[in-house]
């Protein structure tokens, strides 16, 4: 095991020197010495959806080439910011692994009392303590508070400056997870529906709403062909008001998502793979038959559709 270790270290170092060289000004790769954390975050998000996408094939060769791929971006930002001194990987490393033990005291409770006795030199044992699961995110949202309280103290934050709740919910995240994310964090205050059966109301509504919209852009758009409405009249364009109910209905599908128990990315990925795989399924039947799809009218492939359908229920 000792030399295992040994070995993970070694490979460790030498991805690191990897880094190192390739960032150097005067002999590594100009694209990588041009290269700024700012300029990275578009490639550590692809990387990171290639790590989910090789993990829902199942292929583990795939799953350890994209963890490496995205363990790459963690080190590319630890290198440029250790050109700066501000810090390097293995204050990275000690940031996470000190983070992991102070969130989880019933698991490190003997790490978190020896060092709390480290200055008498004192051995403390700590019972572990079981927790269940309402407990658990109870502590977890504590400690996490305050890990807040003392960042913004780090920070000098000014007292008078708003907080919201909503302050720690990272915009910059897939929309479907922030939206997730926003009513998680206004659920933990009350401000939220009690079950599932009004979310299905509001979903209905915003769907009806969409309608709406849908409805006023036809009579609006028949009504210039038609020319009860002269061209140069000036009727309005709704296209943005249909973008914002459709956003309001994808909004409230996450909420009854969320009151459902389940995961909306995770709920749209999977449904999009069963969408993906059933097409394929079409462009194979068709293929079959010695026929193109571009050739096929829409009741033909809808025919092959309910063909590929059956097929995948029966299994």
């Amino acid at each position: 095991m000792q030399n295992a270790n040994k070995a993970k270290l070694s490979e460790t170092q030498r991805l690191l020197d990897i880094m190192a060289q390739l960032r150097d000004p005067q002999s590594g790769c100009p694209w990588d010495v041009k290269q700024t954390m700012e300029s990275l975050t578009r490639y550590t998000i692809e990387e990171a959806y290639e790590v989910a996408d090789a993990i829902a094939t199942g292929d583990m060769h795939d799953i350890k080439d994209e963890l490496g791929d995205l363990l790459f971006q963690v080190v590319f930002y630890a290198q440029i910011a250790s050109e700066s001194s501000a810090f390097t990987f293995d204050d990275v490393a000690q940031s996470i692994s000190d983070k992991l033990v102070r969130r989880h005291p019933h698991v490190f409770a003997n790490a978190l009392a020896s060092e709390g006795a480290s200055d008498t030199n004192e051995n403390v044992s700590v019972e572990r303590t079981q927790l269940n699961d309402s407990a658990l995110n109870a502590q977890w949202d504590a400690i996490k508070a305050q890990e807040k309280q003392l960042k913004k103290q780090r920070l000098k934050q000014n007292d008078a400056i708003e907080n919201s709740i909503l302050d720690n919910v990272p915009k910059g995240m897939p929309a479907l997870m922030y939206a997730q994310k926003l009513q998680k964090a206004c659920a933990k205050v009350g401000f939220d529906w009690p079950d599932a059966a009004p979310v299905i109301d509001k979903v209905r509504e915003e769907v009806e709403e969409i309608q709406q919209e849908l409805d006023f852009k036809q009579r609006a758009q028949g009504a210039l062909k038609t020319g009860v409405v002269p061209l140069n009249s000036g009727v309005p364009d709704n296209q943005q008001a249909i973008e914002e109910e459709i956003g309001d209905a994808l909004f409230a599908m996450v909420n009854l998502a969320r009151h459902c128990k389940v995961d909306a990315d995770t709920a749209l990925r999977n449904a999009s793979n069963k969408f993906a795989n059933r097409f394929k399924g079409v462009e194979r039947l068709a293929a079959e038959q010695g026929d193109k799809l571009d050739a096929l009218t829409l009741d033909e492939m809808e025919a092959l559709w309910q063909q590929v359908k059956q097929s995948s229920n029966t299994k």
